[in-house]
């Protein structure tokens, strides 16, 4: 198998629109989380605090590609160029047939889709709907966004699996060019803020709607006072390629990926399972030929639900103790579900390339039930040459990915 490295990174984020943005944001330890007004016209929904990314520039995409893409496509694309200039390719790589691109999201644009049962419902006339809205609304139209625009011809894929999907999408990637199918991977994932969307975690009570009013206050992952998640929107693309080849031309390495695994756990749709956790860390470290003791720090992904942090905190407690640095991102970005694995591989890279731990924020008091693990609570400076990653999503998806410091 060869060798898979991280050569570039790209973000649209609630922090910013540039991965230098993202991370001042970080540093600063600012949350993005706002009151949501516009939000008070849906009737039965109690969440009000959403955390969303700006919409800038996309005037700079021409039209003719604009109009098949709607809000998480252009961030797609604009986090897609960052990532090819952050890795110093040309573009037209793009149409070399050795370069593809997996992306993924929790569905079609949500407001795209919205937009289309408004305009089409009142007088069941599809006559109103413009030839390009399919388009913004099919499962895979940021992979296929992003392919167009740039002019892809290798594999383009889009890993459709809510919060798991931008890091089955690098996994993906990753498995790619390590099987020599391809050279070079654009890889991650991109979601748009939506109440459609924020409703659906609603009805099942894992929205924050206690913090409406003090919006700074939530998302608190694995506090006591957490009362479920904000969602968040943005976009994050990983330039993947090929160890030898990225060596030969000079290429900034930020980290090497040396295993990744995902699996459901055929138990329950919608609750976590720390049972399922524990086996999906334990296989990816079994694939990675480590041991806990070898990692340096763990990016959860903690996203401020009671079951959610309850059951990966006690698969954590389990593999490693205390004895392994942890935290959440969701705290100054909300969730970005599609979006959140790779918007949070690409600060996890940051924080090992600069020996450095941004903290959970908002989290003041552990739970309980989240104790017995080392939260990260203020910025800790630490030496990290291996770091593990893990999503999990509805339907019981768990993903977890390992990448270490370039030699």
């Amino acid at each position: 198998m060869k060798r898979v490295v991280i050569t570039g990174l790209g973000a649209i984020t609630p922090l910013g629109n540039s991965v230098e943005a993202f991370i001042s944001g970080l540093e600063r330890g600012d949350n993005a989380s706002v009151y949501m007004p516009e939000w008070e016209k849906y009737k039965g929904l109690r969440c009000l605090v959403g955390a969303p990314a700006r919409l800038e520039n996309e005037m700079l995409i021409p039209r003719q590609n604009r109009r098949s893409m709607g809000r998480l496509s252009i961030f797609a694309v604009q986090a897609a160029q960052q990532a090819l200039g952050d890795a110093n390719l040309p573009a037209s790589t793009a149409g070399s047939g050795r370069l593809g691109c997996v992306i993924g999201s929790t569905m079609g644009s949500a407001e795209s889709i919205a937009e289309a049962f408004e305009t089409l419902l009142p007088d069941n006339d599809l006559s109103k709907l413009t030839s390009t809205k399919f388009f913004q609304c099919v499962s895979h139209t940021a992979a296929l966004n992003v392919g167009q625009f740039l002019g892809i011809t290798g594999t383009v894929m889009a890993t459709n699996a809510a919060c798991a999907s931008g890091l089955q999408a690098i996994g993906a990637g990753y498995d790619l060019i390590r099987t020599g199918q391809q050279d070079i991977m654009l890889c991650g994932g991109a979601e748009g803020l939506h109440p459609t969307v924020v409703g659906s975690f609603d009805v099942l009570f894992a929205a924050s709607s206690r913090y409406n009013h003090s919006p700074k206050e939530t998302p608190r992952p694995f506090d006591a006072a957490r009362d479920g998640l904000v969602c968040g929107e943005g976009s994050g693309i990983l330039v993947l390629e090929e160890y030898e080849a990225a060596k030969k031309r000079k290429a900034r390495i930020y980290g090497e990926i040396i295993a990744y695994n995902s699996f459901g756990n055929g138990s329950h749709v919608s609750e976590s399972s720390r049972e399922a956790i524990t086996s999906c860390i334990n296989e990816t470290l079994k694939r990675a030929d480590l041991t806990a003791a070898d990692i340096d720090y763990i990016n959860a992904h903690a996203t401020a639900t009671i079951q959610g942090d309850k059951e990966e905190a006690a698969a954590i407690r389990q593999i490693f103790g205390e004895k392994v640095p942890v935290s959440s991102l969701k705290g100054n970005i909300g969730h970005t579900l599609g979006a959140s694995g790779a918007i949070e591989l690409i600060a996890s890279l940051i924080m090992m390339e600069k020996n450095l731990i941004y903290p959970t924020l908002n989290l003041k008091d552990p739970d309980q039930d989240c104790r017995g693990i080392n939260h990260v609570m203020a910025r800790q400076e630490k030496k990290i040459d291996i770091l593990l990653k893990n999503c999990f999503a509805f339907g019981g998806i768990n993903a977890s990915l390992i990448c270490k410091k370039p030699a």
